[in-house]
This record gives C-alpha cells, structure tokens and sequence, in this order.
C-alpha cells in the first residue's frame, strides 16, 4: 500500500492506494510534510486531482478500490452516477438504490465513503436543499459544490 500527503485548495488530502487501485483519499486536519515523490500508483489520481481543482476535469477516470460492505459498495458505485455540477438528495439516492427505507442506511453509507472528491459524495445534499453533513467538514462541501456549479456569480450556499 503506497501513500501520499498533497496540497489542494482544501487542504491536506491522503491518498492510499496501490498498483489495483485508489482506496481512500481523506482530508486531514494536522499538518504533516506533503510528500515531495508521489509512488508511482498514485500518480495518476495526484494528476486528476490537480486538474480537478485548476477547473480542468469534470469526471475521473481511475480504478477504485474501496474497501466497504456490499450495501456501502453499492452506495458508492450510485454516488459515481451524480452528474459533476449536480446534486441529488438522500432521499432520492434511497429511491436509486431500490427502497426509500434505506435512506439512513444511505446516508450513513455515503458519510463513510473513503475516496473524497473522486466518488462525490459531497454531490449529495438534504431535501430541503441544506447542506447537511461532510465527513470532510460542511465548509469543504460547500467549496466544492461551488466549484463545481456551472453558475459562477455569487454563492451557492
């Protein structure tokens, strides 16, 4: 398993990962060194990313492999189906995914995602259109939401 700590707009991101795929991309909040010689197989997300962030990708193209019970596998697979510059609701992913019962479970699913950004989970808002939680905290979201949103003038939230 390599590692690598980046610079984003955001904040520190820590991706992990290996020849099979990205498993996790995760904010954190202490300072650590950023890494200086990215292993080789997270070039290709550390590039993607720096794109996404200059405003030059709108959809990543990686292999993932998060690890996760198969209803959270599922979760993730439907939040990559939320077009980049939309949202959906939690409500609605539970209609996706078959049962409107299962929205917590939904919910609870998508707060666990381990790849942040690339399976985008910040896509994903409460009915009333509030911004509701962000493992990567809510003013994370809010960036990202805006940064994504194909009307630039003013703010979103």
């Amino acid at each position: 398993m390599e590692a690598a700590i980046i610079s984003t707009p955001l904040g520190l991101l820590l991706l992990k990962g290996s020849q099979e795929g990205l498993c996790a991309a995760t904010f954190i909040e202490e300072e650590e060194a950023i890494t200086k010689a990215i292993p080789v197989a997270l070039q290709e997300a550390v590039k993607q990313l720096k794109e996404y962030f200059a405003g030059e990708r709108s959809h990543f193209d990686l292999s993932l492999t998060p690890k996760g019970t198969t209803f959270q596998q599922k979760v993730w697979m439907e939040l990559c189906t939320i077009p980049h510059g939309k949202t959906t609701t939690y409500l609605a992913m539970a209609k996706q995914l078959g049962d409107p019962k299962v929205i917590r479970a939904a919910a609870s699913a998508n707060g666990k995602n381990p790849i942040s950004i690339i399976i985008p989970c910040h896509r994903v808002i409460g009915s009333d259109g509030s911004l509701t939680g962000y493992a990567g905290g809510l003013h994370r979201k809010k960036w990202l939401l805006e940064h994504e949103s194909p009307v630039t003038q003013g703010s979103l939230f």
